[in-house]
C-alpha cells in the first residue's frame, strides 16, 4: 500500500470519528479503510487506535502519530501550492463548511459562479449548524453566525445576519393581530431546534416563547419550520434571506419588526494568514461577491427611504 495514503486515511478517521465517513470521502470500501490503518500499525508495530464495537479512540502511540501526519500532509500541500502559486494558476480543491441557510441562500449561488470562473479548482461546501473545532475540521474555510470568542483564527466580515418574525395572513385573520413580544404567549409559535437541544431563538430574547417546552413545532430545518407557517400553523422566526420570497408573494407577513434579534455577525474564518493560492482565490472571490451584494441592497435600501 501507498504509505501516504495510508496516511491520509489514518488522518481523516481521526478527524472524523469512523470509517464509514472516510470511505465515502476517498470513494473506498469502509474494509479497505481498516487496511489503511492496519497497515500503518503492522508497519510501525504498535497500535494506533483502540476499536470497540461502540466507539474508538487514539492510543498515546496514535495521538503521536496524527500529529505528524497532519504536518507532513500540509506540509506537501503547502509545497504543492507554492508550484501552484510560481506558475500563477491556482487548482485544487477548497473545502468549505458553512450554516446550514446561509449556505443554501447565499453561498451556494456564489461557489456556482466561482466554479464556473475557476475550473481547476473544485469545491467540497458542507451544510452544518452545528458548532466544531476548527483546528480539527478539515475544511480550510468555515462560515459561522454570531460573536467570536477570541482566538488566533483569521476573521473576514461577510455582514450582518437579519433575524425577521413572520406568519401567514390566515393565521393572523384567525388568531388575531400581534403588537409586541409579550402577546407571543397566547400564540402557536415554531422553533428552531439545534442538535445539541439549544433554542437558536432564546438566546437573545426576553420571552422563552420560543423555547422548546413552548414551540407548537421544533425543527433543526428552517424550511420545515417555513412550511408549517405558510399553512398557517404558527408564527416564525427566521433569517430574513429564507422568507423573503414569501413576504415578498403575501404568503408570509412581517410582525413585530422593532422588536426583531438584534443582528448577527457573519465570518468567514480560516486559521492562517499564510492561505494557498486555491484558498485565497476563493476567500477573496467570496467577500468581493459579499461586498457586492451589501452595496446593492444599500442602494435598493436607499431607493425605498426616497419613495
Amino acid at each position: 500500500m501507498d504509505k501516504l495514503t495510508s496516511m491520509k486515511v489514518f488522518a481523516y478517521v481521526v478527524e472524523h470519528g469512523n470509517f464509514r465517513t472516510a470511505a465515502h470521502h476517498f470513494d473506498l470500501f469502509p474494509t479497505m479503510i481498516g487496511k489503511h490503518i492496519s497497515f500503518l500499525e503492522q508497519s510501525l508495530g504498535t497500535q494506533l487506535i483502540h476499536r470497540t464495537t461502540r466507539k474508538q479512540s487514539l492510543t498515546e502511540a496514535g495521538k503521536l502519530y496524527y500529529q505528524e501526519c497532519h504536518r507532513i500532509i500540509e506540509d506537501i500541500t503547502n509545497a504543492e501550492n507554492l508550484i501552484h502559486t510560481l506558475v500563477n494558476r491556482p487548482r485544487g480543491t477548497v473545502k468549505v463548511n458553512c450554516p446550514v441557510t446561509y449556505g443554501k441562500k447565499v453561498l451556494a449561488p456564489i461557489v456556482a459562479d466561482f466554479l464556473a470562473q475557476y475550473p481547476d479548482i473544485n469545491v467540497e461546501l458542507m451544510l452544518d449548524n452545528n458548532l466544531i473545532d476548527p483546528y480539527r475540521s478539515d475544511a480550510d474555510v468555515i462560515i459561522r453566525i454570531g460573536e467570536l470568542v477570541d482566538s488566533s483564527l483569521v476573521a473576514r466580515t461577510l455582514g450582518d445576519y437579519q433575524m425577521t418574525y413572520c406568519a401567514a395572513p390566515a393565521y393572523l385573520e384567525k388568531h388575531g393581530r400581534i403588537h409586541s413580544l409579550d402577546d407571543l404567549s397566547h400564540h402557536s409559535c415554531l422553533g428552531f431546534q439545534y442538535h445539541q437541544g439549544e433554542s437558536q431563538q432564546v438566546l437573545d430574547l426576553p420571552s422563552n416563547t420560543f423555547a422548546h417546552s413552548s414551540t407548537r413545532l421544533a425543527s433543526n430545518n428552517g424550511d420545515v419550520l417555513k412550511f408549517a407557517a405558510i399553512q398557517g400553523t404558527g408564527v416564525l422566526l427566521q433569517p430574513k434571506i429564507l422568507v423573503e420570497p414569501e413576504i415578498e408573494s403575501g404568503l408570509l407577513v412581517e410582525i413585530l419588526k422593532d422588536a426583531v434579534p438584534k443582528a448577527k455577525p457573519i465570518h468567514l474564518l480560516y486559521r492562517s494568514k499564510h492561505l494557498s493560492l486555491k484558498n485565497r482565490t476563493f476567500v477573496d472571490f467570496v467577500l468581493g461577491a459579499a461586498s457586492s451584494g451589501r452595496k446593492k441592497m444599500d442602494k435598493v435600501g436607499g431607493l425605498e427611504d426616497e419613495l
